[in-house]
């Protein structure tokens, strides 16, 4: 039977993150130069783009985690985590608890997230930086060169229509892939 998926504001969360009573299982699925830029103290480490559920169960059970407590997932906005969380759901013991806006929430609330020596641009932004540039080249090749190239800023357009969507991107795992993000 699968266990449901929860999920939680960032305010509650970080009431029981403060608590000494409480150790909690949190797993980030950010990429590693995300995690490299900026990550909560305690949280384990598997990026959603390598993300298997037998190494992440591997991992609970070597780290002694109990199955009746939750697994918490962390992302930047949330949106990755509810990924993975649909990924993991039914092939983990635990039961997985999304935290509501990420990080993101998390450092609006005011609590400090330590930082750490990366300056690398969260992936969202990077998906933001890509699309906005390769439409911009699109409509400067269809005017000065061929209106063909116009096509490219269509296909980029549809590609974020697709992505609100379905909340599944592919430019975002892409870039998530690339050397400056490992």
């Amino acid at each position: 039977m699968n266990k449901p998926v929860t999920h939680i504001s960032a305010s509650k969360f970080n009431q029981k993150h403060q608590s000494p009573k409480t150790k909690l299982q949190v797993i980030d699925v950010r990429t590693q130069a995300e995690v490299n830029t900026e990550s909560l103290d305690g949280c384990a480490h598997f990026p959603l783009q390598d993300l298997h559920c037998d190494a992440l169960q591997d991992y609970l059970n070597k780290h002694s985690h109990d199955p009746s407590q939750p697994v918490y997932l962390l992302c930047a906005s949330g949106q990755r985590a509810t990924r993975a969380a649909e990924q993991l759901q039914g092939d983990i013991d635990n039961e997985l608890v999304i935290i509501e806006g990420g990080i993101n929430a998390i450092k609006q609330l005011g609590i400090d997230v330590p930082k750490g020596t990366s300056n690398v641009i969260s992936l969202e932004r990077q998906v933001r930086i890509t699309a906005g540039s390769l439409v911009v080249i699109g409509v400067a090749l269809g005017f000065f060169v061929s209106p063909g190239f116009y096509g490219l800023s269509a296909f980029v357009g549809a590609g974020l229509v697709f992505a609100g969507v379905t909340d599944s991107c592919g430019m975002g795992m892409a870039l998530a892939r690339m050397p400056w993000n490992k």
